[in-house]
């Protein structure tokens, strides 16, 4: 079963990311990005892509601009994630047939995502947003619409995320910080997708 969880991998360097991607694949998550302000990230997407592009969605986090869509493009990423709603990104991302999460936080910026094209929308910061929030919002978006919370949901609260409409999730140092071994981030992918697969109806 695919989990509607992304993880992020910021920080990590191509030496290291098929081990780590791999403890995550392994835990059974199987979207993983790599945000372009970590070391050589397109190194990075590059080898996860020739790894295991053939059962996990692979791409890139913190694209800002359609040149960066087309570099990530370049080296077979198929996941665009944004921190804000850039009509021109999302765009550039459906029109080289990649999968498009932008960052919203209000609904004038999930409905300016979602006229754009984007597949689904990544609350960020969701602590900000809350489940109170997100659940005021979800009464007046298109019914089945993707929506994850990113930054401030966790194993400790994604069921109050579910309960308020949350059909996904994004986990960055939860998962994987800088410095961690594969080892460390089996266990801590581990916890996550029990935790998901209890809070998930």
């Amino acid at each position: 079963m695919s989990r509607a969880i992304i993880a992020i991998l910021r920080g990590v360097t191509p030496a290291e990311v098929t081990g780590i991607a791999g403890a995550i694949l392994d835990a059974g998550i199987d979207r993983i990005e790599v945000p372009l302000n970590s070391p050589e990230p397109l190194g990075s997407i590059a080898r996860l892509v020739a790894a295991f592009g053939d059962r996990a969605l692979i791409g890139a986090g913190t694209v800002l601009s359609p040149e960066d869509v087309a570099a990530v493009a370049s080296v077979g990423g198929k996941l665009i994630v944004s921190p804000d709603c850039n009509p021109e990104v999302i765009r550039a991302t459906k029109s080289a047939g990649l999968t498009s999460f932008p960052g919203v936080m209000t609904p004038s910026e999930c409905f300016a995502a979602l006229r754009a094209g984007a597949d689904g929308l990544k609350f960020f910061p969701a602590e900000l947003v809350g489940p109170t929030g997100l659940k005021a919002m979800r009464a007046v978006l298109p019914k089945g619409t993707q929506t994850f919370a990113v930054g401030g949901a966790g194993p400790e609260n994604f069921a109050d995320w579910v309960a308020a409409g949350a059909t996904g999730f994004g986990i960055g140092s939860a998962i994987y910080k800088p410095g961690d071994t594969a080892q460390q981030v089996a266990g801590k992918a581990a916890k996550i997708v029990a935790a998901y697969d209890k809070a998930m109806p």
